[in-house]
């Protein structure tokens, strides 16, 4: 049996009034190796060689940038999805009642132009057990050599 896990893609920026507004992308559930140094280790490193940008700007290098939660969300998926089985597209409110044991939220701040993970555990309840920066994650989970 795998370790089950679930990401979110969620938007946040402050409109014209200052109000702060919040789209959630896609809710997606991956059956395996979804403990904190299985994939999302390798999805924060992803993450962390990466720039948010608000328009595509002009370039010839090729730098990963991802322009807002939505174009994230997209690159995520085809990232994640290589062949038929284990990573799904599931509706928001079935997130957290599949399953998993890990929760992943990947938030996009387009007014600060950067990106925040924050994990749970999902065991006997929701546990939040990380939150920060994609180098920060990878810090906290990157198996150490004496380990």
């Amino acid at each position: 049996m795998g370790t089950r896990s679930s990401y979110a893609v969620i938007e946040e920026y402050r409109d014209e009034n200052h109000k702060k507004v919040t789209s959630k992308y896609m809710a997606m559930y991956v059956q395996y190796d979804g403990y904190p140094d299985g994939h999302p280790l390798d999805v924060a490193k992803w993450l962390s060689g990466g720039n948010v940008v608000n328009g595509i700007p002009m370039r010839e290098d090729k730098k990963l940038i991802f322009n807002g939660g939505g174009c994230l969300a997209a690159q995520l998926v085809a990232r994640m999805k290589v062949d038929v089985g284990n990573v799904y597209m599931q509706p928001f409110k079935h997130r957290g009642f599949s399953g998993e044991e890990y929760l992943y939220d990947i938030i996009v701040n387009l007014d600060r132009k950067d990106i925040k993970i924050i994990a749970y555990e999902l065991y006997n309840k929701k546990v939040k057990i990380f939150e920060g920066t994609p180098q920060e994650f990878c810090e906290r989970f990157e198996p150490k050599e004496d380990d």
